[in-house]
């Protein structure tokens, strides 16, 4: 007997709908070779492999809205109008095999690996082999959210149906967020107000420009002590309700080294605690890896989508896998019906 699986459910969020409750999560490709962020062939072929293979949403990975905000020199960006086609062909490649888009704006801060001067809340770096970021300046401040707006300017004249903002994995927003990375004593920092008032610019900067859906990305504790705990992002994720975000993507750790416990489903609990407490939706990440373990997160309200990463690395057509798990069936595309 065939049934209807929760993950196979549409998701509506603003005007835009979701065939499925499945979500590439964003993952660095590092595949910019002439380290300019432009979209390559592998990015076009990877991305729309997905989207061939029925995942619902497609959210391409961490795109710098600064050149010394990228984690790495071969990573995508959106800090000038030449990434705009090379985005526009993915979009439009992606859309075809009916899938929506999304982008995730980030910018690395201290973690950043580029060459010249990188960028932090306070001069404090990530660990003994990084560089010394300079403190930001209010000047810098201000450029940065201008940064993040502008970004999701282009990200609109590219066509994207999502955006995200990176604010986890001890990236610039989380840095802000922290007082373990946030030393600041102007209003930038020491209270959880003053800490989250750069996310809170920059999600209001982002929305002068774009009125479609809007993630947040987190990290739902630091796992060290004197760190943020899943309480702080309860309070942080109503702030962000209040801002008019749609969904928290709830990830957790890599502002500092850390122990962590890692097993199937380990940050599922943060993003159901979100989801209830903040009243939310939330999007659940992390060592998910097949159909059933998906639809139980989902049929016991833990979360709203699933975020897949490394598993749709190793099995681009993982819907369809999840399906069979699930003894349901989804579409075939038209091309693939003979072995479907």
């Amino acid at each position: 007997m065939k049934v209807t699986a929760e993950l196979f459910t549409p998701y509506q969020v603003k005007d835009v709908k979701l065939k499925n409750r499945i979500v590439m999560s964003p993952m660095c490709m590092y595949s910019c070779e002439e380290e300019d962020g432009i979209v390559t062939d592998w990015h076009l072929a990877h991305y729309t492999s997905r989207a061939v293979g029925q995942v619902g949403l497609i959210m391409i990975e961490a795109t710098a809205v600064t050149p010394e905000g990228r984690i790495t020199s071969r990573d995508l960006g959106i800090w000038n109008d030449e990434h705009v086609e090379g985005l526009q062909k993915l979009v439009n490649q992606v859309k075809a095999h009916g899938s929506k888009t999304a982008i995730q704006l980030a910018h690395a801060g201290r973690k950043a690996t580029v060459d010249g001067t990188i960028y932090a809340p306070s001069a404090i770096a990530f660990d003994d082999e990084s560089k010394t970021p300079a403190e930001m300046t209010k000047e810098d401040i201000e450029r940065t959210i201008e940064a993040f707006k502008e970004g999701a300017k282009r990200s609109k004249q590219a066509g994207f149906d999502i955006i995200e903002i990176h604010g986890a994995h001890g990236y610039l927003i989380h840095q802000f967020l922290s007082p373990l990375s946030n030393k600041r004593t102007d209003e930038y920092g020491g209270s959880a107000e003053n800490r989250y008032r750069f996310l809170q610019q920059t999600i209001n900067s982002v929305k002068e420009v774009w009125d479609g859906p809007l993630f947040v990305r987190v990290s739902a504790t630091d796992y060290a002590e004197g760190g943020l705990t899943i309480d702080d992002h309860v309070t942080f994720a109503k702030w962000m309700k209040e801002q008019g975000v749609d969904l928290i993507d709830v990830s957790s750790g890599a502002l500092v080294h850390a122990k962590i416990n890692v097993y199937p489903g380990y940050q599922v609990p943060f993003a159901e605690k979100i989801k209830h407490e903040a009243n939310i939706d939330t999007g659940a990440v992390g060592l998910i890896t097949s159909g059933l373990q998906a639809e139980e997160i989902l049929q016991s309200k833990r979360a709203d989508l699933i975020f897949v990463a490394r598993e749709l690395l190793r099995d681009p057509y993982w819907p369809r896998t999840a399906a069979k798990e699930l003894n349901t069936t989804i579409e075939a595309p038209v091309q693939y019906e003979r072995g479907w």
